[in-house]
């Protein structure tokens, strides 16, 4: 009983130590038709094509914003697509801090999370 007690423990602290140890975008550098996206240890973790991604318009520590066209679209640091949202409905992108972005449609300020779930919405 007492190993396998010691074996989830050790499996517990294993989870929680690589949870504690994600990556995080510290930079993504212009390159060309290219954009390179940096960890926190200042390496290369993924290249990304300007002509797929968009232009990025921030990010924040575990994702980044692109626009493409009609399109807003979130990545995380492996250059994976998180969401897409109409930028119809979403407008320009703002700005980009911890988990979430802030858009300006019209009148109204718009924040929403990484996923593309709408935080909340304030009349400017």
């Amino acid at each position: 009983m007492k190993k396998r007690s010691l074996t989830l423990f050790f499996c517990m602290l294993v989870s929680t130590i690589l949870l504690a140890q994600q990556r995080q975008i510290s930079y993504i550098k212009t390159n060309g038709a290219w954009y390179q996206v940096y960890d926190e240890a200042g390496k290369k973790v993924t290249t990304l094509s300007k002509s797929t991604v968009g232009e990025v318009v921030g990010w924040g520590s575990d994702f980044f914003v692109a626009v493409d066209r009609a399109w807003v679209k979130t990545y995380d640091i492996d250059g994976k697509k998180i969401c897409t949202l109409s930028k119809q409905t979403v407008g320009e992108v703002t700005g980009v801090s911890g988990n979430t972005f802030t858009c300006r449609n019209g009148s109204w300020i718009k924040i929403y999370d990484k996923k593309g779930k709408k935080i909340s919405t304030i009349a400017k």
